[in-house]
C-alpha cells in the first residue's frame, strides 16, 4: 500500500504548545510575481492544558466578513488564563479569496467549500482543503465554520446544523448550535452537500456549527455582534473557555425539503417583494425579474411554495437564470 502523499503546507507554529501563538500556514506557490513565492495564511493558537479542541475558520468564502473580522478580535483578546484545552483560529480559511474580496479563488478558481478531502498534488484551493482534512480536522473536537451570503446573497442571521445518520452526533451539533445562540436556529437543508467543509468534518464524527449571519459582500455592527458573541458561547458549551452563555431568545427554524429553494429562470432586473424575516404565504409573489433592456413586457414572478420565514435572498439589483432568488425556511414551535 503506497504511503500518503505529504502536504506542501508547513505550519510556522506548534498546535501542541501552551500559551498564545500567532503565526501563518505556508504553502509555496510558483508564479509570475514571485518566483519562489508562498501563501501566507494567518492562523493562530491558543493553549492552556490538555482538552477540547476548537477549530475556528472564517472566510471559507473570500466575500463574507463576520467571521474574519469577529475571529481577529478573538485573537487578540483570548488569553490562555480564560481557556482549558485549545483554540485554535483561522481568520480566512481560503486566504487567496479573501484577499481579492471574491467568493472563491482568484488563482484556480476553486470554491474552498466544495473541493473536500481535497488533495495534496492538486491545485492551492485542493492543497489547502487536504491539509485541514488531514492535519486539523483530525485533532479538532468542536469546529465552528462562520458563513454570510456574500456578495450575492443576504440572510437572516442563524447558526445551523445538519440532520445526520448519527444521531447522537446530531443531538450534540444540536445543541452546539443552540449554545451559539443567534437570532435564529436552523435544521439547514444543503442544495449540494458534496465536497464541504461541514460533510467532511461531521463524517469524521465532529461536532460541526456553521452560520449564516447576513451578506452583500460586508458586514454591520449587529453581525459582527452576533458572531462575537456567538464564539463564545460556542467556546463555553463546548467546556474550554470559563464563563456563562448570554441567553437571549432564538426562533427554531427547518427547512424541509427543496421546495424552500427559489431559483430564477430568466434574467434581469429584480424586485424583492419581501424583507427577511417576513412570514410569507404559498403562492406568495416573493419577486419579480424585469427585462432589463426594454419597457413594456411584464415581468416574471416567483411565487413561494411553500408557508413560512424568507431566509435569504438574491442580494444584487440584477439576477440571471440559475441564480438564487430566495430561500424559505418553516419556524419550528
Amino acid at each position: 500500500m503506497n504511503a500518503p502523499k505529504p502536504s506542501s503546507v508547513t505550519a510556522t507554529i506548534d498546535f501542541d504548545k501552551d500559551g498564545i501563538q500567532h503565526g501563518f500556514l505556508k504553502l509555496p506557490y510558483s508564479r509570475n510575481e514571485s518566483a519562489w513565492g508562498t501563501i501566507m495564511i494567518p492562523i493562530a493558537c491558543i493553549r492552556n492544558g490538555h482538552g477540547t479542541t476548537a477549530l475556528l475558520i472564517g472566510a471559507n468564502h473570500g466575500d463574507e466578513y463576520e467571521g474574519p473580522i469577529a475571529l481577529q478580535k478573538l485573537a487578540l483578546t483570548l488569553s490562555p488564563d480564560n481557556i482549558k484545552g485549545t483554540v485554535i483560529i483561522v481568520p480566512a480559511l481560503n486566504f487567496p479569496a479573501f484577499m481579492a474580496g471574491t467568493r472563491i479563488s482568484p488563482i484556480d478558481y476553486g470554491n474552498m467549500n466544495r473541493v473536500f478531502p481535497g488533495r495534496p498534488d492538486g491545485t492551492i484551493t485542493e492543497k489547502i482543503a487536504d491539509y485541514f482534512q488531514r492535519f486539523v480536522l483530525p485533532k479538532s473536537d468542536y469546529i465552528l465554520d462562520i458563513h454570510a451570503g456574500g456578495k450575492t446573497l443576504d440572510f437572516i442571521p442563524f447558526a445551523a446544523a445538519h440532520v445526520l445518520e448519527n444521531k447522537v452526533q446530531q443531538a450534540k451539533c444540536v445543541a452546539a448550535m443552540k449554545a451559539f445562540n443567534a437570532p435564529y436556529s436552523m435544521m439547514m437543508l444543503e442544495i449540494d452537500n458534496v465536497g464541504m467543509l461541514d460533510t467532511a468534518a461531521e463524517e469524521m464524527g465532529k461536532v460541526f456549527v456553521s452560520t449564516e449571519l447576513g451578506g452583500g459582500g460586508s458586514a454591520t455592527r449587529k453581525s459582527i455582534a452576533i458572531a462575537h458573541t456567538g464564539i463564545q458561547n460556542f467556546l463555553i458549551h463546548a467546556g474550554i473557555l470559563s464563563g456563562k452563555i448570554k441567553p437571549h431568545k432564538t426562533i427554531q427554524l427547518d427547512m424541509p425539503d427543496k421546495d424552500c429553494f427559489i431559483t430564477c429562470i430568466s434574467s434581469g432586473l429584480f424586485e424583492p417583494c419581501f424583507d427577511l424575516g417576513e412570514r410569507v404565504s404559498v403562492d406568495d409573489v416573493v419577486g419579480r425579474v424585469y427585462d432589463a433592456e426594454r419597457t413594456g413586457i411584464q415581468p416574471v414572478e416567483y411565487k413561494s411554495r411553500m408557508n413560512g420565514i424568507l431566509t435569504a435572498r438574491h442580494y444584487p439589483g440584477l439576477i440571471k437564470t440559475g441564480d438564487c432568488v430566495s430561500v424559505l425556511a418553516v419556524e419550528v414551535t
